[in-house]
């Protein structure tokens, strides 16, 4: 898709190489939406696992995680709320942070902006 835009034509009509095409404006115009797509897929990520533990089908038991954190603390919640409120609240401001980065990285790097 990005081969038939018309700077690549232009490029390789003023004689630059493949290497030179490549370095100077296909990978510009690349890592900013992988970038975004990273940033913005690793909470969902976060997420999905973190909801697998939380019904018993992430890690063993030997290693942790924030759903089995929250899924004891939910257990426990009439004594102790806040070894529900903590492992949620971290979770959470992990999200929501990321996806901040997310956005900000998108708005920064998108390539039509420029």
């Amino acid at each position: 898709a990005i081969k038939g835009k018309e700077f690549i034509e232009a490029a390789r009509a003023a004689g630059v190489s493949r290497r030179g095409i490549i370095f100077r404006h296909i990978l510009p115009n690349v890592i900013g939406p992988v970038a975004v797509y990273v940033t913005l897929t690793i909470p969902v990520v976060i997420l999905a696992e973190s909801f697998l533990s939380f019904l018993g089908l992430g890690v063993n038991e030997p290693l942790t995680s924030l759903g089995v954190l929250i899924s004891d603390g939910a257990k426990m919640m009439e004594d102790k709320p806040w070894m529900l409120l903590i492992p949620a609240g971290v979770m959470s401001v992990a999200l929501l942070c990321l996806n901040f980065i997310g956005d900000g990285l998108r708005d920064a790097l998108d390539p039509k902006e420029r």
